[in-house]
């Protein structure tokens, strides 16, 4: 049963183009909703793209990193910039509402927007004004409208079942917009044939193995009727199930028959270099260096170092910086000396050895002091802790100069 079914037995047509009949197969295609078939002949969607191990471990990995990130509010001051601890800053990195925490509302937002294209969420405000809780919404149950403002640029509507939204009340993020500003390009469906091409070959994988590695084969032979070769190919299917099931690499067939393929063997298609080849384009769609999807086979000790670097700094930073800078306008405003920040630093949690070498720099040359690391290492302050320190062997080299002068 279709979605449409319903309707085949009266011709209606649609309000938008009259002839077009709501009962038309390819209604969803015809009325601009997308194309969902790639030229693989694969159906394309977010569930069945998910389950490319490569698309699943690409939206998974960088999803959770920004969502572990710790997420502070800072506020500047005349003095410099300093953390906020109260009010947002307290629970904007703990729980967002009381039944969310945050890592869990991050990761979900990233998921939908490196999947369909756009995350939204509800910012909750009481009678005062003061942001309670963020919500976030269903982004294929809301629809994104233009509309012009009362300073008369144009700007942006959500709409839902339930409620209409202004762009102040909504943090939206998106993949890429499209010219209009409001529809957005979903990497997945903006690359189906691709993605239809890497479950093409894992489907086409499976059945190779189901069928005991045996391609498509036509049978030859001495047939009385058309009949008795449908009869014949059945119990040759059948025949070729129990071996695969069974174990059994040898089949008998009567004399005067033949088996001839009519297909290709996974190694004359290549099979394997095709899978690969598919992780390398799903790495290029979301950025990514091939050895954060577990494709070592051209990774060294020192070029997944490098890769590790290109992720933070060409993949990692300008989904943090958009993500920042969304929430700083929609919880801020564009004026305000508070602001969000992810905190990078926080991806040398597991790196000890050169988390605290990070650490000994700082204070040696006077850019912290031991309480503010301490702080950070999540230990008590010490007495005294909290005056910049500097190496005090580094002299001008004059000095040293007149020093070895005096010495002779």
């Amino acid at each position: 049963m279709g979605l449409f079914d319903n309707f085949k037995k009266v011709d209606v047509r649609s309000l938008e183009n009259p002839n077009i009949p709501v009962s038309a197969d390819n209604f969803l295609h015809l009325m601009g909703w997308g194309d969902f078939n790639s030229s693989s002949g694969v159906v394309v969607n977010v569930e069945n793209a998910l389950g490319v191990p490569a698309i699943w471990a690409a939206v998974n990995f960088i999803s959770g990193t920004l969502a572990s990130l710790p997420l502070e509010v800072m506020r500047r001051t005349q003095s410099g910039t300093e953390r906020v601890t109260d009010g947002m800053g307290t629970w904007l990195d703990r729980a967002v509402n009381p039944s969310l925490s945050s890592f869990a509302w991050r990761k979900y937002s990233f998921e939908q927007t490196l999947t369909g294209g756009r995350s939204v969420t509800l910012i909750v405000r009481n009678g005062q004004g003061v942001i309670t809780d963020l919500v976030p919404l269903d982004p294929t149950d809301l629809s994104v409208y233009s509309k012009t403002s009362e300073q008369g640029y144009p700007t942006k509507g959500y709409r839902t079942k339930t409620a209409i939204y202004e762009a102040t009340e909504i943090i939206d993020l998106s993949f890429m917009l499209k010219h209009n500003m409001i529809d957005v390009r979903g990497p997945i469906m903006t690359n189906k044939d691709v993605i239809g091409l890497a479950i093409a070959s894992s489907r086409y994988g499976s059945k190779a193995f189901q069928s005991g590695g045996i391609p498509p084969v036509a049978l030859q032979g001495p047939f009385a009727s058309g009949a008795a070769a449908q009869r014949a190919s059945e119990d040759v299917a059948n025949a070729t199930i129990k071996l695969a099931r069974e174990g059994r690499p040898v089949m008998a067939l009567p004399a005067g028959h033949e088996l001839k393929s009519i297909g290709f063997s996974p190694e004359e298609m290549q099979l394997i270099e095709l899978q690969k080849f598919c992780i390398e384009q799903v790495a290029r769609i979301y950025s990514l260096p091939p050895v954060f999807l577990q494709d070592l086979s051209t990774g060294t000790f020192s070029n997944v170092e490098q890769q590790d670097l290109h992720f933070v700094k060409h993949t990692l930073r300008r989904w943090i910086e958009q993500a920042e800078q969304e929430m700083n306008l929609k919880l801020f405003g564009r004026e305000s000396d508070m602001s969000v920040r992810f905190n990078v630093d926080s991806l040398l949690r597991g790196d000890l050895k050169t988390r605290m070498e990070a650490h000994a720099t700082a204070i040696q040359n006077g850019i912290k002091t031991p309480n503010e690391v301490r702080d950070l290492e999540e230990l008590e302050p010490r007495q005294n802790g909290d005056d910049l320190l500097i190496q005090g062997a580094t002299v001008p080299i004059a000095n040293q100069m007149k020093e070895a002068e005096d010495q002779n």
